[in-house]
């Protein structure tokens, strides 16, 4: 008995960054691993043969198209309750009077088992195959995330946080000690390791400092060792806004991104969420590490106190994800977050200030496109990551959307006019809802259906 699967649609993808492929009805094989073993494109000398002679075979309606599954490079899983509320406040009362009274409650397993479960069932619903995870300080809570990961089948990389430092961090929210701080994560990396060798579609334990204010030295170098010693993805905050920039240049007279590489966190598989205020010297030592940067566009715009070049850092050869930074960012969907990248690189190049001279009020050559930002939410995932995902080719692993354009709920019409490729996808990023995911699928089985 065969263990392929095969699936039969039309495919938009971007395997080469910012720069769309479509696939006209491509005949796609996986085997029992939910690997992509071939894509057998519409033109290709054997595609008749191969669709004669695939077994059982899912094929798309017309109007449904394949994405890949996204990957969100930023979630504060604790905080889904928040979203949505204090965002108009100043970032410490957001954090001192919401946010870490709320993450502390996360001792409580049941609190956390209700969140928890609601948020990945979200997720995966908004298309979203892939995400890594800040969870607490609290060893268990931030376990059973990554089970309730494993159970719903979204690869799920998550991170117990660490806030040693006692100066810096409220006394009902905090890591008892940094050797418990680094003795709690060092379980987590082995607890989630083994739990791995069971999950299909992958779960990861990630070393995951809050950011440097609010870690010891001594707390730092140890995540940095723990990092080194097990081989395991690193996540933090770098250089977020003005306050964090200037705190960290003032304790250390370095960047965010100097200090992080001296203690050991700077390296691949290493994340960096927001990271606006980095220079052209810290991107190339984002280059040198082999580490990325996830662009949280919605959170930033309330809490940045800047736009990120993303163009620049690109044309430089920093790799860069997409994030939705829940709660700082409400919305957990990557499609938002899509059209609100674009949205600030293009206030980026123009400027918001009408009070200068337009030739000299924005940063020339600064914008993307919808395409850039649909690749920064796959494929750049994938590569800050560094596993194969993202593209739907050989190779990789098969996380998809089935996106239907014709869906009773939220039909996309172009009437006749605009047809091509490209204006199909843009008309889906802009404006697709929920209802326009029928299936989502990870690693080849299918994890939710509308």
């Amino acid at each position: 008995m065969t263990t392929e699967k095969y699936f039969k649609g039309d495919v938009f993808h971007t395997p080469t960054d910012g720069k769309l492929e479509f696939l006209e009805d491509a005949l796609i094989q996986i085997d029992s691993s939910g690997i992509i073993t071939k894509v057998t494109k519409k033109g290709d000398i054997d595609y008749q043969s191969a669709c004669e002679h695939a077994d059982n075979v899912i094929t798309l309606s017309k109007g449904a198209c394949f994405l890949p599954g996204f990957v969100d490079l930023h979630v504060h899983a604790p905080q889904w309750p928040q979203a949505g509320i204090a965002l108009d406040e100043p970032l410490n009362v957001w954090l001192d009077e919401c946010t870490f009274p709320l993450e502390a409650k996360y001792a409580d397993t049941a609190f956390a088992q209700t969140v928890y479960e609601d948020l990945v069932a979200q997720l995966l619903a908004r298309g979203t195959t892939t995400v890594l995870y800040f969870a607490t300080i609290h060893l268990e809570a931030s376990f059973l995330l990554a089970k309730i990961c494993v159970e719903k089948g979204q690869r799920g990389l998550v991170g117990k946080v660490v806030m040693d430092d006692s100066q810096a961090n409220p006394d009902f929210y905090r890591d008892a000690s940094t050797d418990a701080a680094l003795q709690e994560t060092e379980a987590f990396i082995q607890a989630v390791q083994g739990l791995a060798e069971s999950a299909h579609q992958g779960v990861y334990p990630v070393v995951t400092p809050r950011f440097v204010p609010s870690c010891t030295d001594e707390g730092l170098a140890g995540l940095g060792a723990l990092a080194q010693k097990y081989d395991v993805h690193v996540q933090t905050h770098c250089s977020e806004g003005q306050w964090e920039h200037d705190f960290v240049q003032e304790r250390f007279g370095k960047t965010d991104t100097e200090v992080l590489k001296d203690f050991g966190l700077l390296k691949e598989k290493a994340v960096m969420a927001h990271s606006n205020f980095i220079s052209p010297k810290d991107g190339d030592l984002f280059i040198e590490a082999g580490a990325a940067v996830a662009h949280c566009p919605i959170s930033n715009a309330y809490f940045a106190n800047s736009v990120i070049p993303i163009k620049r850092l690109k044309d430089q050869g920093v790799t860069i994800g997409l994030g939705t930074d829940i709660s700082g960012g409400f919305s957990p969907s990557l499609y938002d977050n899509i059209k609100q990248a674009v949205m600030s690189s293009r206030m980026l190049e123009d400027g918001v200030d009408v009070r200068i001279e337009q030739s000299d009020r924005g940063v020339p050559d600064s914008r993307i496109s919808v395409v850039d930002a649909f690749s920064l939410a796959t494929k750049g995932g994938g590569d800050a990551l560094r596993l194969p995902i993202g593209v739907i080719k050989e190779g990789y692993a098969f996380d998809v959307q089935v996106i239907d354009s014709q869906c009773k709920d939220n039909p996309l019409p172009d009437f006749g006019v605009f047809t091509t490729p490209e204006a199909r996808l843009q008309k889906i990023l802009y404006l697709a809802t929920m209802q326009n995911i029928r299936q989502v699928w990870v690693q080849g089985k299918k994890v939710h259906e509308k």
